[in-house]
């Protein structure tokens, strides 16, 4: 008897059609003479809806009620999943995260889990009941409900089977594996059977949303074995463990979601860049890729996020608002694969075909499992087709 996890995102569990999909799933796991752990998100847009209610009533809520708020999307989930296995004839029993023992640190909507104390998700698995857990929450040692952040879902799911030490842990989406390109993008996309855990990381670190980056370091903290596919059909997904083969390029993923941004002043001293560097880290912007372009005068340069670009405007106007500014949307291209660092004819191509289109590079980044390229302005889907004939096809 083998101990599974199994979870399913908001995508799986959009309406009642689709919970009947996940049960009927969770039912021939279980039949297989397995126990059972469930991981949920909340369905479908739930969470969108309830921070768009929240701004509704304030500008900027309290960010303790809303870990309140967004808690209740994943219970509801865990609930009407159980009400629907227990109607099937299965013993099932759905747990909020504190009453699964996930302990969290204290930052509210962003919280890390710090330990996980299994007693009572062991019972139940005793009992031969499936355990249903909401994902992407816990509480603090203040007893206060914390969530983990947007996809914490995932690093629930890997999180429990680590403290757990299951046998397996899949999880579940609306698509079918990883694959060697966004398959909505380009349609030669190609899935991947396996992926290290440095491959998965270095995916999911540049945008691939098939799994949050935090559960893959649990994963391979732990040597979780992890298995992406989807809730819709049973097509073999792809795998996720500590085997690392030489394969050059696997897989390239395009972000679009960065801006570059350009602060100048007329005059310089040595501490401003220190300065503007912890003013952006204290409203929540992680600035990367930051260079002082001058001696003489304060001319930088940095991405960030396009998420925080209303947040960084803000501080334009108050704290800022000294720096002649500019900021345009650009992209960054990840080639990832182990071995690519000692592999110049991937880097050759590349930048060949990246002259050929007259792409105006901004960085180049060199790492044992991935190439990435930021350019100067947003570059199209175009090039990601043709470095996917070129390298992958």
């Amino acid at each position: 008897m083998e101990t599974i996890v199994l979870k399913f995102g908001g995508s799986s569990l959009a309406d009642n059609i689709k919970l009947n999909i996940v049960a009927n799933k969770i039912i021939d796991f279980y039949n297989k003479k397995n126990k059972v752990i469930v991981v949920v998100s909340a369905q479908g847009k739930t969470t969108d809806g309830l921070i768009k209610e929240a701004k509704e009533l304030s500008y900027s809520p309290d960010k303790r009620e809303m870990d309140v708020l967004l808690s209740t999307g994943e219970q509801i989930s865990i609930s009407k999943l159980a009400i629907l296995l227990k109607r099937l004839g299965y013993n099932a029993i759905s747990l909020t995260g504190w009453q699964a023992g996930i302990y969290t640190s204290n930052t509210n909507e962003e919280a890390k889990i710090e330990y996980i104390n299994t007693e009572r998700i062991e019972k139940e698995l005793e009992n031969n009941n499936i355990v249903i857990v909401a994902g992407f929450q816990g509480i603090n040692d203040k007893k206060d409900i914390t969530t983990l952040g947007r996809g914490g879902s995932d690093t629930t799911a890997v999180a429990i089977a680590a403290a757990i030490k299951a046998d397996h842990c899949y999880i579940f989406s609306d698509v079918d594996g990883v694959y060697s390109t966004d398959p909505n993008k380009i349609t030669i996309a190609k899935k991947i059977e396996e992926l290290s855990y440095d491959e998965m990381l270095d995916l999911s670190n540049e945008g691939a949303k098939v799994l949050h980056n935090r559960c893959v370091e649990i994963a391979k903290r732990y040597n979780v074995l992890i298995e992406t596919g989807s809730t819709f059909n049973n097509n073999v997904g792809t795998v996720i463990n500590s085997k690392i083969e030489e394969s050059s390029v696997k897989s390239i993923v395009k972000n679009d979601n960065l801006f570059l941004i350009t602060l100048k002043y007329e005059s310089y001293n040595p501490d401003m860049l220190n300065k503007l560097y912890f003013t952006l880290l204290s409203n929540g912007i992680i600035p990367t890729n930051m260079v002082n372009n001058s001696t003489s005068s304060f001319n930088t340069s940095f991405t960030i996020k396009a998420s925080d670009l209303g947040t960084f405007q803000e501080l334009l106007e108050n704290e800022l608002s000294m720096f002649n500014s500019a900021f345009t949307n650009i992209s960054r291209i990840s080639l990832v694969g182990y071995g690519i660092l000692n592999n110049d004819n991937v880097i050759r191509k590349t930048l060949e075909l990246l002259n050929i289109n007259s792409v105006d590079i901004f960085d180049i980044q060199l790492e044992e499992c991935k190439l990435s390229i930021m350019t100067k302005e947003k570059v199209s889907n175009k090039i990601l087709e043709q470095l996917h004939h070129e390298l992958i096809s």
